[in-house]
């Protein structure tokens, strides 16, 4: 999620808990071998072992559509020690799709199948190869197809975002057709859109037939909802007292990473999506919404006691689910 969940923010939420596995933002691939500095930059967790500072590994996610290009910038990555490739087939972005990559790609399995083959080639064995695909382009006529691409050629595991590149963000999700996939491919399939509480991981997993979900969006706007869906509805994930050590954090980290003038639109885009889960998010966002200095916003946040450094663990009766087989992916 390209100028959203960044390292900063996969920090933060696998500080949360909940979540097994996270897929980095893409990095473009056009015409070039890529200096290990863009990879690094990127995904940052390739100097901590592949990993978030919590532990949980992190697949570095490729996007492109040359075949040759893309083997070798996944060879070098390689090197770098990520948790393993993803290969993007799903990004709705027009200046994306008309240079042929993304969801564009979804009209030419073919082409799919000789990017996949030749990244399973180019990197050692024992390295994860996964993709991520939408339905289609403008209709989902050629999912199969795309699927069967993927897994015949070398994929490791398949995620699925229930919509076409035309429907965009758009609800609903159609995951029943992730089912019509899981039935034609012989790897395992994740289940990806439109997932923001626990009753929506419920449904999508009941039409799919996957057990593993990816969050998007709906782990943005509430971190705890891994939390919750592994406690099966049983657990309310986080409430807001328990999420404000995870702002404080987030803002650390920003103003430590970032640059001055990226820091206060980070944490009101990070408050945008939190108020859909949480009301006193609306309550901070309404305050910080014409304040851009990051001094002020850092002024703002201690009158209201969230402090830098401020420790955070999560509920131990739900972090105790890790392992009981409910995988919850992030990207």
């Amino acid at each position: 999620m390209e100028g959203l969940l960044d390292f900063v923010l996969r920090d933060i939420l696998t500080r949360a808990g909940g979540i097994d596995r996270c897929v980095s933002e893409f990095i473009r691939i056009t015409d070039q071998l890529l200096p290990e500095r863009v990879f690094t930059r990127i995904v940052p967790e390739l100097h901590t072992g592949g990993r978030t500072l919590a532990g949980v590994p992190v697949r570095a996610q490729l996007l492109g559509s040359d075949p040759v290009c893309l083997a070798e910038n996944a060879a070098r990555l390689a090197t770098l020690g990520p948790a393993g490739i993803d290969l993007n087939f799903g990004c709705p972005a027009k200046v994306v799709n008309r240079h042929g990559g993304g969801a564009a790609l979804l009209e030419e399995p073919e082409t799919i199948a000789a990017i996949v083959a030749a990244v399973r080639r180019a990197v050692p064995a024992h390295l994860p190869v996964s993709a991520k695909m939408r339905l289609g382009f403008n209709d989902d006529s050629k999912a199969i197809d795309c699927a069967q691409a993927i897994a015949g050629s070398g994929a490791d595991e398949l995620v699925v975002h229930a919509r076409t590149k035309a429907q965009a963000y758009r609800p609903p999700a159609y995951w029943e057709r992730i089912a019509d996939i899981r039935a034609a491919v012989d790897i395992p399939v994740v289940a990806n859109g439109e997932i923001w509480t626990v009753d929506d991981a419920r449904l999508c997993r009941q039409a799919s037939g996957c057990e593993m979900l990816m969050l998007g969006r709906g782990a943005v706007a509430d971190p705890g909802l891994a939390l919750a869906i592994r406690g099966g509805g049983g657990h309310a994930g986080l409430t807001w007292d328990m999420l404000l050590p995870l702002i404080a954090q987030f803002w650390e980290l920003v103003c430590s990473r970032l640059d001055a003038h990226s820091r206060a639109g980070r944490l009101k885009q990070w408050l945008n999506f939190l108020r859909r889960r949480y009301p006193e998010a609306e309550v901070a966002f309404q305050a910080l919404r014409t304040i851009n200095q990051p001094a002020a916003i850092t002024r703002w946040l201690a009158e209201q006691g969230l402090e830098a450094g401020v420790g955070f663990e999560p509920p131990v009766a739900v972090a105790q689910a890790r392992g009981a087989g409910q995988g919850l992916l992030a990207h």
